[in-house]
């Protein structure tokens, strides 16, 4: 959608991803990125952290569903999303307005660790990942029968 705004944030997760399930049957994660820039000091010759930035995000669908496998507390991420301005009534009757990202992309950061990506089949519940007919390692199954070749008499 044009004139949107889309951002980029990496960041570490402060909570799991909260998954619930909106009244028409949609899922959705809500989750908080914190990311906090450093900088050098020249100085001091140390590197201090500025500012940390929350941003509040949701990711809808199967992706909710994936973000609440996936994701933890504490994990370093990469999101890319549109951010989205939403204003409520607080208890006490004031407006308030907040800003919100709306999780268009969300991986982990491969910076600090490793991850392992299990492939979901488009339109089937996450759980345990798709095969797609093959087997997860062509190398480490056994023979489909005797070897014509090992014959040494021939």
């Amino acid at each position: 959608m044009s004139g949107e705004t889309t951002v980029t944030i990496v960041g570490n997760l402060t909570a799991d991803p909260e998954l619930r399930t909106t009244g028409s049957g949609a899922s959705v994660a809500s989750f908080t990125i914190a990311s906090t820039p450093r900088n050098y000091n020249r100085q001091s010759g140390q590197y201090e952290d500025g500012q940390p930035l929350f941003m509040r995000c949701s990711a809808w669908r199967d992706m909710a569903d994936h973000c609440a496998q996936t994701l933890a507390k504490g994990m370093r991420v990469i999101a890319q999303g549109r951010l989205q301005q939403r204003t409520y009534q607080a208890q006490d009757g004031t407006p308030r307005t907040v800003m919100e990202m709306q999780v268009d992309e969300i991986g982990p950061s491969l910076r600090y660790a490793t991850a392992r990506v299990d492939r979901v089949a488009s339109g089937r519940p996450a759980g345990p990942p798709a095969t797609f007919g093959a087997p997860s390692d062509p190398f480490n199954q056994p023979a489909p029968g005797p070897d014509p070749w090992d014959n040494p008499g021939i």
